[in-house]
């Protein structure tokens, strides 16, 4: 993974065209369901958070886009995100097959609800 971007810009740019339509793609879903969100780099990759808390991350791959929607994120989709290979935390969605659109925009917006929830309850 490359991890000496200070932009999102800059990542995202590194990659293959291909690659960059699908970087982006998460990116305005990501934007366009929190718009109040800080982007920036983290870990080596685009960082999200709403309240100083992340919210969600990605992170291109030569064969894949992984998503990063912290444990909650992804226990809450669990059984839409089954037919994905998946880590601790993570989903793979293959470069070679379309990105589910509407899924990452319904676990955005469920993990922006939990921030603000969190952030709210304080």
């Amino acid at each position: 993974m490359k991890t000496d971007f200070n932009t999102v810009d800059a990542y995202i740019n590194t990659f293959s065209e291909e690659i960059q339509e699908k970087l982006n793609c998460i990116r305005n879903i990501i934007l366009n369901n929190a718009p109040d969100a800080v982007e920036s780099m983290s870990y080596g990759m685009p960082a999200y958070k709403t309240y100083k808390k992340p919210l969600v991350y990605f992170a291109g791959y030569k064969n894949h886009i992984g998503f990063y929607a912290t444990p909650t994120g992804h226990e809450a989709f669990a059984e839409e995100l089954s037919v994905f290979k998946q880590g601790k935390g993570s989903v793979q969605f293959p470069i070679n097959a379309p990105l589910p659109i509407d899924l990452i925009a319904r676990i955005v917006k469920f993990r922006v609800k939990e921030n603000n929830e969190k952030f709210n309850a304080n």
